[in-house]
């Protein structure tokens, strides 16, 4: 297995901690939704937003973070990115009311933006090869990890002490990787491309419209002009976008970049696996309390299986992949997770974790361990170093895109209310989507020509 030397362990502490706190703020929401839906009032659309007012930024916004980070540097705008997340953390967690709440979480995103790409924009620009895949696999194994354990850490937090103290988590975390960028002394930057601040404008504007309609379509319908005409309007900007991205020497999403056949299949499959990831995050941290009555802390340790097997299998896919191959993997994970989806079926009025929920748990955490970094590992190993900012940012903005759209149809997919039968409907919809990345991982990924590490 390659080793790291200590400038790329440094990177990828200081990956890994950038990445960290978007994906646990991401995901340590979503035990707290009832008890600040409790507080502050709203319902189910409440909910929807506090969630997906923090996705439209982040994933509107990571395109041009993705640019911005290839023009001005990644340590400056990670640095930037870190400051103003805690910043807005701080807002969020000293929210009165459910518009300010959103307002803050907003911003987290937007700030949350600026980290990922330039994050794993380190690990690609620094190395390659089997030390890229392993990096890469560690770093998956660690920032989705985050992803996991935030419903546990947030559990507690809600039932020891008051949600607000949810989005204070990642204060530590902000505060030691300021620290270590520090101590990463890398070759000055070299500015070589220019940002497209208006593709930027339009891609948020554009995704803002669009998933307000599908949120408050439920509550207005679809014939109210506060509905269609922010819909229509949002889906005329997006397709702006896509035009301008055709024309400009300055794309924050090159069409090019999709004439590579891994990274526009691989991009295909993160479609239908992160909105799945997305969908079934949202729907066990809500239903279990809200259901069966479970404490916030029992509801986010439901999903702690899935911890465990991810940090225990994730670096070793990584490596695997990097000598066999990620097809074979990126097939065979997403359709396990199909299998651990399907499994929730068997919830039921008398629920039973250890027999309804944990067999479930356990297959979705080795799918989900088997598929992650080689995935990542297929999509950034197609496209060269100089690119890497910019096909980070497209493929996580991809993964939120998917995250996103899922959740503002939350409402159309569980029937309008988180039942139990809302609860299976979102299991076969979730079943549906890992399948078919799976099968569109079979169909379209190859594996990526072996290229020497770069130079540090």
């Amino acid at each position: 297995m390659p080793t790291f030397t200590p400038l790329q362990r440094l990177v990828v502490s200081v990956a890994i901690l950038a990445s960290f706190v978007t994906f646990l703020d991401g995901t340590v929401v979503n035990v707290a939704l009832p008890a600040i839906s409790r507080e502050l009032g709203g319902g189910i659309a409440t909910q929807q937003w506090v969630v997906d007012a923090y996705l439209i930024t982040l994933s509107s916004l990571i395109l041009l973070a993705g640019s911005v980070s290839d023009a001005y540097g990644r340590v400056l705008v990670m640095r930037i990115g870190l400051i103003a997340f805690g910043v807005a953390s701080v807002a969020v967690a000293a929210a009165p009311d459910p518009l300010i709440l959103i307002i803050a979480r907003a911003a987290q995103g937007a700030a949350g933006a600026l980290l990922v790409p330039s994050s794993l924009a380190l690990i690609t620009a620094t190395m390659r090869g089997e030390v890229q895949s392993r990096a890469i696999g560690v770093w998956t194994a660690f920032t989705t990890g985050a992803q996991l354990v935030g419903p546990v850490m947030g559990g507690m937090f809600v039932d020891l002490l008051s949600w607000r103290f949810v989005f204070l988590i990642n204060v530590l975390p902000i505060a030691v990787n300021l620290i270590l960028l520090g101590r990463l002394h890398l070759p000055a930057h070299q500015r070589t491309t220019r940002v497209d601040w208006w593709s930027g404008v339009l891609c948020a504007i554009g995704l803002g419209g669009l998933v307000f309609a599908l949120i408050e379509q439920e509550r207005m319908g679809w014939a109210a002009a506060a509905i269609w005409i922010p819909g229509a309007l949002g889906i005329l900007l997006l397709i702006l976008f896509l035009l301008r991205q055709r024309g400009s020497d300055a794309a924050l999403m090159p069409l090019s970049l999709f004439t590579v056949r891994n990274f526009a299949w691989g991009n295909l499959a993160t479609l239908f696996i992160y909105a799945a990831l997305s969908l079934n995050g949202f729907v066990i941290g809500v239903y279990l309390q809200q259901g069966p009555g479970l404490s916030a802390t029992a509801a986010g340790l439901a999903s702690l299986p899935i911890t465990i097997l991810m940090i225990l299998l994730s670096s070793r896919a990584g490596a695997w992949a990097g000598k066999l191959g990620p097809r074979l993997f990126m097939t065979v994970g997403p359709l396990l997770m199909a299998v651990g989806a399907a499994l929730l079926l068997t919830v039921g009025v008398e629920f039973d974790y250890w027999w309804q929920v944990l067999p479930a748990m356990i297959v979705l955490g080795v799918g989900l361990s088997l598929t992650v970094a080689p995935l990542t590992s297929a999509i950034l190993g197609a496209i060269d170093e100089n690119r890497s900012g910019i096909a980070s940012a497209v493929n996580n903005a991809v993964s939120r895109v998917a995250g996103l759209l899922v959740v503002a149809l939350l409402s159309t997919i569980v029937g309008g209310a988180l039942d139990l039968n809302g609860f299976h409907s979102a299991a076969l919809v979730t079943a549906g989507l890992f399948a078919l990345g799976g099968v569109v991982s079979w169909i379209g990924i190859r594996r990526n020509p072996v290229e020497e590490p770069a130079a540090s």
